[in-house]
Formats: structure tokens, sequence, C-alpha cells
């Protein structure tokens, strides 16, 4: 706004605070400074019992306090004075038609709900205490901050005291005050937004970027760190999948799971992941015609990494049969996330004290926009999604044209290995991974380290890697170990040299133009 004055002395206050500490001795020091103080019922009642000159609200409107108190403030003469910008004629002018005096300063402290909803009153008692005509003064005022001061809090009344003495509030001190009064506001009905969301028996909400906290967790991904899980209200994803058995979650439990229906989800065919510390350690889709798909698929899965499956969370893209739960059962596993459970799998697996099942909710769907805390802010992106999951797409450099069955595993690597930590490795063989190579700080070790795992199954694998390679010497590792195709993104200043390398040995390699880092 233009023109706007610096300096506004304080001659006409409407104070309506819930919080009565320190009323008195504003209202006092206002008073002593010639402030008229316009106040609302057990407000001005109190200022009235210490001997201070009060006008009531109701004298300014002309209209009763009603509703039981519900309605007080709301009413034009009451907002006009908050409301009109003096720096413009035209609004002084019609305030004298209209026989309202503005105000230069509000104090209000609302309802004290976030209180009233952690006592464990009932809900008619907690609805009872959300302030409307409150909120509705304070975002008044500081929208009019030029004009008008706002406190919101005790711990300002001091600065109004000395600016009483200096001949008035400051544009900066309004500035200020009409930020705090913003974000008392917001948190105010943040509080109230998820009382109404919370679930029976939910904890208190604590401070944080991302509200709807519902459930405490034991502790977070050490047990010294403190960690909640906090709902979006409108997701269908993970965090509202429905425990059926078990122990309570954990923050890693979830981070796992997590992990493991993100592998699964890209797969149209019966899939099943495994996944330690959020890394797969085994893939695998049902090979055809199997009689019981999914079971099928997780025997696959788990004979990746045996070893590092112990301990692990099982993902499933189709409800978990009795076949699956038997195998599981004899398999120390911490959680299994599904979209269903057959009635006999969940009798043998709810005979496990330890395992957690988990039901994914109906709709699933994963969430639209990713976030990453950095220090001082947040990242966000869209999902990784495939572009390039065509194959007719895909642009093959070296080698034969490869038979159906071999593209057919390409395809399946290049799926599976977008779901595990880069730099990433994935060989696979008859839609199964045999060897997985992750999260390492150069590619040549994640080739090492998927060969290494895969042993002599490596002979006759394909491999996907999750971004190009930089030189010859990872694919080398893999053309050394025997896989009988590569399929990469391509797009190195190298590729030449890979190429090459890869030529060499006779090998079909595919680029498919599309990287999948997964950090």
């Amino acid at each position: 706004m233009s023109g706007q004055r610096d300096r506004i002395r304080i001659s006409r206050a409407l104070l309506s605070v819930s919080d009565k500490r320190g009323l008195v001795d504003l209202g006092r020091a206002l008073a002593e400074a010639g402030v008229v103080l316009v106040s609302t019922g057990s407000t001005a009642a109190v200022l009235v019992g210490a001997g201070l000159p009060v006008t009531e609200v109701a004298e300014v409107t002309g209209f009763p306090e009603s509703l039981d108190g519900r309605v007080k403030t709301l009413h034009p003469a009451i907002h006009a004075g908050l409301l009109a910008d003096l720096n413009r004629p035209e609004h002084a002018e019609q305030l004298g038609q209209l026989g309202i005096e503005p105000f230069e300063l509000v104090v209000s402290s609302l309802y004290p709900f976030e209180r009233t909803a952690a006592s464990g009153a009932d809900d008619a008692a907690i609805i009872e205490q959300i302030d409307i005509g409150g909120p509705a003064l304070v975002r008044a005022a500081a929208k009019n901050h030029a004009n008008v001061a706002v406190v919101t809090s005790v711990a300002q009344f001091d600065g109004i005291v000395a600016a009483l003495a200096d001949g008035g509030t400051t544009l900066e001190q309004r500035r200020a005050l009409a930020a705090a009064a913003f974000g008392r506001i917001a948190d105010y009905d943040r509080a109230i937004a998820e009382w109404f969301l919370a679930e029976p028996d939910a904890p208190d909400v604590v401070e944080g970027e991302f509200r709807f906290a519902v459930a405490p967790l034991r502790y977070g991904e050490n047990a010294h760190q403190s960690a909640s899980l906090w709902r979006d209200p409108s997701g269908r994803g993970l965090a509202q999948a429905e425990q059926l058995h078990g122990r309570e979650m954990s923050y890693n439990n979830y981070v796992d799971a997590d992990a493991a229906v993100r592998a699964v989800l890209d797969f149209d065919e019966p899939a099943v992941a495994v996944v330690k510390h959020a890394n797969p350690c085994g893939i695998a889709v049902a090979p055809p015609r199997a009689p019981d798909a999914i079971a099928a698929a997780h025997r696959r899965a788990n004979d990746c990494d045996p070893v590092s499956a112990f301990g692990g969370v099982i993902a499933a893209n189709r409800t978990v049969t009795l076949g699956m739960a038997e195998a599981v059962a004899q398999i120390f596993t911490e959680v299994v996330v599904a979209p269903d459970f057959e009635p006999a799998a969940l009798t043998v697996l709810s005979a496990k004290k330890n395992i957690r099942l988990l039901r994914l909710p109906a709709g699933f769907t994963q969430p639209a926009t990713e976030f990453r805390q950095v220090s001082g802010g947040v990242l966000v992106q869209e999902p990784d999604r495939f572009a390039a999951l065509d194959p007719s797409s895909w642009r093959q450099v070296t080698g034969a044209p490869v038979d159906e069955e071999t593209l057919a595993d390409l395809v399946f690597a290049w799926k599976a290995c977008r779901s595990v930590k880069s730099n990433a490795i994935l060989l696979a063989d008859r839609g199964a991974a045999v060897g997985i190579g992750m999260g390492q700080v150069n590619r040549v070790d994640s080739c090492h380290l998927a060969v290494t795992r895969a042993g002599s199954r490596a002979a006759g694998s394909v491999a996907a890697s999750d971004a190009y390679f930089p030189f010859a010497d990872g694919a080398q590792v893999l053309l050394d170990a025997g896989v009988r195709a590569i399929v990469q993104p391509g797009g190195s200043v190298r590729d030449a040299e890979v190429i090459a390398a890869v030529e060499a040995a006779g090998v079909p390699m595919l680029l498919t133009g599309e990287r999948h880092f997964f950090h």
C-alpha cells in the first residue's frame, strides 16, 4: 500500500482474550495512556473488576452477545473499524458516514482448543472451543497492519506498553505482529483439522513440516531416535495399509515395506520382492502356467539370495495364497505386505508371533509427488515412472538380434533394476533376479557384487544397469561372468568404448535412452 503511515498512536483498542494473564496490567497501561477500551464478555468483566473503564462490544454493535457467546464481534461495526485503510480517503469518509470509529489495536487470544482436545474432553466440549470470532478479528487486523497492531500472545504485551510511551506502534512492529498472528491462526486451524482427522486414541500431534501424525513409533532408524508415522488424509498407500497381525510396525519396517511395494508394482505378472535395508535381495515373477503363481514367484525371489532374505520384508502384487504362506512361515520374516491374504494363508502366518501382516488399501495408488527433506528445505519431484518400457523403442547396438525369451528377460531386468539403489546392476534369468549389486559408489563395484552374488548363475543371465557405463570396465566384468545380453540407458561420452568391448564379446546390448537413478 502506498502512503503507509509509520508510527500510529493507539486511541482505541479491542480486547477479547481467553488467556487472562497480564490482561489487567495491559488494560491499565492502555487506559492511563488515554486509550478507549472496547471488550467482550469475560474479558470486559475482568477489566471492569479492576476498576478500568470499558465499552462493551454490544454497545458498539447495538446487538447483544448471543448463542452462549458464539456471536459477539462478528458485526460490521467491529470489522469495518478493523479493516478500514485510513491511507485511503474514501475509507475514512465511509467510516464517518457509517458512524464507525477505527481501532488501532486488537488484543486476542483464541479459545484453548489444543488444551481442551488434549485433556480428554468429549467431542461436544472440544467443538465448543473452536473459535470463530477470534480468528476473524486477528485476520482482519493482521491484514490491515498498515493501520492496526494485532497482539496474539502475552509475550507481546511489553512491546505494546513500550510503544505507548514512544507515541505509537511502528510499521515494522505491526508487520512483525501480523506475521506472528497469521502463524498462530495457521497452527490453530491445523490443530483443529488434525483433531477431526485423527483416529480414536491417536497421540498428540508433534510439530513438523508434514502434518496428520497419527501414531508414534517405538523409535526411529535407531533406538535413540524418536519417530512417528504421518498419514496423508487423502492417501491410498502403504501408510493406509491395514495391519492384520503382528507386533507394531517400526520405522525400518515401513521403509523396507515401501521399497518392496515399489519393486513389485512395476509388474503386471504375479510378482514378489524380498527386501532388506530398503534394497531388493530378490525379485521374481511367476513362470508361465505355474499352478500357484504367487507362491512360485516367492520361491524364485527367495532363491536369489536366501541368506539376505532372512529377516527381510516381502511384498506381493497378488493375494497371498496358502502355498506362499507355508513357504514364508519357514523363513524368519519381518513383514509381508500384499493386496490381500487367503483365510488359510492368514491362519498359517498368524501362528508366527513376530511376523507383521499388512493388507494394502483398496485402490492403492503411488504418490503423485515425492518429498525428501534436506537441511533448510525440502526437495520435491515427480515419482520415477517408466517411459521406455516398449522394447521396440530400444536401440540394439551390438550382437545378433535377441530372441523372444532373451528380450523378455531384458524387460524384466530393466523393470526390476529400477527398484535397486544406485549404482544398480541386476542379473536375471527367466523372470527372476539371480544376482544384485546395489548402492556402490562406482558401477564396476556393483558389477562385481552382482556377479559374486549370482555365482554360477551369472553365466547365461542377462544384465541391466540403471545408468550408463562410464567406462568399459564394468561391462567387462559382466562379459567375463558370461552374461548373454545387457540392457542400459547409454549416453556416456565413452559409449563407443563400451559398445566396442561388448561387440568384441559378441554379446547383444540394447540402449533404452532412459536412466533410473534411485538414491
